[in-house]
């Protein structure tokens, strides 16, 4: 071990020396910088993903290297644990620490990271590793590669996936039961699922509002290529593709990132009237979709109306089946105000809050039979208990359920199956989105009447020292800088259905400003009036 990690320091030293001073911090995200920045990074982390592999009992992890919706010129790392989830916290300590020490430095931090989690480092490594499309992500993807073939580790090289399938091939590899850890096993585990659900539906002799047609705004990033890739899989659905890379850069001007933000289509398609569209981000984790009504007007459909949607879905069958199962909808404080009116009072589904990041959506929808979470921006997936996906196949088969329930609890099956349980998947997303939506046979307009959203607004202020700035209450309540929270409070009071809250980002030293209010126009004025308070709070 000690001799690996010396020429494991060695090779750091003459090929990925530290290149910037700045303290680096893993986030929710990873790490996410600008690419030039990054190699001795990637590198470390490729060294890192090695110990948290023999950590686990040799099970497979895997690497991803992408900055998601950033611009192109930005890229970044994160690891993905043995599951398919985002990794734990203490391993995020361990690469924010190995990624900040001093060259020479690095056989120790090694080395107490080995000993801190008790690594037999006699256990064989096995690690996945994938990139995006930027410009940047083969190089970093090879300095990444370095670390992982310098500690001996197994390593299977992916090339271009999205971030999902990433997860999904991780998650398979140590699961089994889950699919095929191949970028085909992802392919025909999905288009199977959606095959069987909509082949299931009873067809009806009523006017047919549903149309089997999308059109894919791809962020000119890789998930335009994998969708293009599943076209073959897929024959009952069509999809038009745009933004797919041939031509665009990167999440400019497009992407789903873009259109949620700035509440308008992306650049790459001529908007027609009562189309559906659609929107991935970079790395094809995140979906927003959205159309323009016969007046011109344009109409966000983001992760809360998803949620909604999906909440809705499994409710209807699950009461067909009759099972009393534990589900719940996790949303953060991003989430509009009228969609946890309509899930808590309409459909009678339990809503919790808790702090923006998928780990925290995604531990808290771990302790429900179904736990389903979408961050507005569009990420998000549904868990499923062990005990739930029993109890539904168990009805599925049983000789004492009559045929509905039986059909309903085979619907409920291949939901289940179309799911990417590890990670928000904008495919995944898109496939079970346009299979509930033939289930109820819904237009794009019936789909966003189910209620209307509350105007907002959102912007991001750059400050100094983002740290400046301390929340509370599921990042609701801003408890420092002191007066500041006093402050918002009072701009609110002064708007109708006025709400509001401030974040610091977890990736730069900005702070997210998010409002609401009766009009769009006070919406904007309540964002804009708490921008030019940040501002005025950072400068004292």
């Amino acid at each position: 071990m000690k001799e690996d990690f010396e020429n494991a320091s060695s090779l750091g030293t003459q090929k990925y020396k530290k290149s910037t001073s700045k303290f680096l911090q893993y986030g929710t995200a990873g790490f996410r910088e600008k690419a030039l920045e990054l190699p001795h990074v990637m590198y470390r982390m490729g060294l890192l993903a090695v110990l948290r592999s023999k950590a686990l009992k040799g099970e497979t992890v895997g690497v991803m290297i992408t900055a998601s919706h950033n611009p192109e010129e930005d890229n970044g790392i994160k690891l993905c644990e043995q599951d398919g989830r985002m990794c734990n916290k203490e391993w995020e300590n361990f690469a924010t620490d190995l990624v900040n020490i001093k060259d020479d430095c690095l056989p120790d931090c090694l080395n107490r990271i080995a000993c801190s989690s008790d690594i037999d480092y006699s256990i064989p490594a096995n690690v996945f590793i994938a990139r995006d499309t930027r410009k940047s992500s083969e190089a970093l993807a090879n300095a990444a590669l370095d670390g992982i073939k310098i500690l001996k580790s197994e390593v299977k090289d992916f090339g271009l996936l999205s971030t999902p399938q990433l997860h999904f091939v991780v998650c398979c590899q140590n699961f089994p039961a889950y699919g095929t850890p191949t970028l085909e096993g992802y392919y025909k585990k999905l288009s199977t699922a959606f095959d069987s659900l909509v082949s299931q539906y009873e067809s009806c002799k009523k006017e047919i509002r549903y149309i089997p047609e999308v059109h894919v705004d791809g962020a000119n990033g890789v998930g335009a290529l994998k969708l293009k890739e599943m076209l073959s899989y897929i024959h009952s659905l069509n999809f038009k593709i745009f933004n797919d890379g041939t031509n665009g850069i990167l999440n400019f001007k497009c992407g789903a990132d873009h259109v949620k933000v700035t509440q308008s289509p992306p650049e790459g398609c001529e908007i027609l009237s009562s189309v559906k569209y659609a929107s991935f981000d970079g790395d094809a984790d995140r979906l927003v979709y959205f159309y323009k009504d016969k007046n011109g007007a344009f109409h966000l459909l983001d992760g809360d109306k998803i949620a909604t949607l999906v909440a809705s879905f499994f409710t209807d069958l699950l009461q067909v089946v009759e099972l009393n199962l534990r589900i719940c909808v996790v949303q953060t404080a991003y989430a509009n105000g009228s969609s946890t009116n309509f899930i808590q009072n309409i459909l009678k589904t339990p809503v919790v809050c808790v702090p923006t990041g998928v780990k925290h959506l995604h531990s808290e929808a771990l302790k429900y039979d179904i736990g389903i979470y979408f961050e507005a921006n569009g990420h998000g997936t549904i868990l499923f208990s062990k005990d739930a996906k029993k109890e539904i196949q168990k009805i599925e088969t049983s000789s004492k359920a009559n045929a509905v329930q039986q059909s309903a609890a085979k619907m409920l099956m291949q939901a289940i199956n179309l799911v990417n349980e590890s990670v928000g998947d904008a495919i995944s997303d898109l496939l079970l989105t346009e299979a509930i939506l033939k289930y109820k046979n819904w237009s794009i307009e019936d789909w966003d009447a189910m209620y209307q959203d509350f105007p907002n607004r959102q912007i991001k202020v750059k400050v100094p020292d983002r740290n400046v700035f301390t929340t509370t209450d599921a990042e609701r309540k801003c408890v420092k800088p002191e007066g500041f929270q006093e402050a918002i409070d009072n701009l609110v009071q002064s708007h109708e259905r006025g709400r509001a809250f401030v974040r610091p980002s977890g990736t730069e030293d900005v702070v997210r400003v998010y409002a609401e209010a009766a009009t769009q126009d006070e919406a904007d004025k309540l964002a804009n009036d708490i921008g030019a308070l940040v501002k005025e709070f950072t400068e004292k």
